[in-house]
């Protein structure tokens, strides 16, 4: 019987430590952050759009002076998780004809840090 409930107690946390996982520290997404700082800040534009603000914002909108490719202002993204984990992971294959250059970021871990991040700045 001690078993059985161990075993379900077990299975019920389960859930909770992928959520927590897929959630993100944005602590740890702040030292992913770095690589992306060559094109990117909160500040100013720069190579990049400032991403100040940029969680929940339509993709190629806002940030004056800057010139967004037209595929990205055609996109009707809007910077969510699902649409931030894709972009992340292979911009190129999320929105063909970006100008973005990064080859994309492929630990999932990584992007759920980087997203949390995200958010915490936005």
């Amino acid at each position: 019987m001690r078993h059985l409930i161990l075993g379900a107690a077990l299975a019920l946390m389960l859930p909770l430590s992928a959520q927590a996982q897929e959630a993100g520290d944005a602590a740890a997404g702040e030292k992913v952050f770095s690589a992306c700082k060559a094109c990117h800040n909160f500040e100013k534009n720069g190579v990049g759009p400032s991403l100040k603000g940029v969680y929940g914002e339509k993709a190629g909108e806002g940030h004056d002076g800057y010139s967004f490719s037209a595929a990205l202002k055609n996109s009707g993204i809007t910077w969510d998780d699902a649409n931030l984990k894709e972009w992340l992971k292979d911009p190129k294959a999320k929105v063909p004809g970006t100008k973005m250059v990064y080859p994309g970021l492929k630990d999932d871990k990584k992007i759920a840090d980087l997203i949390a991040y995200l958010k915490s700045k936005s």
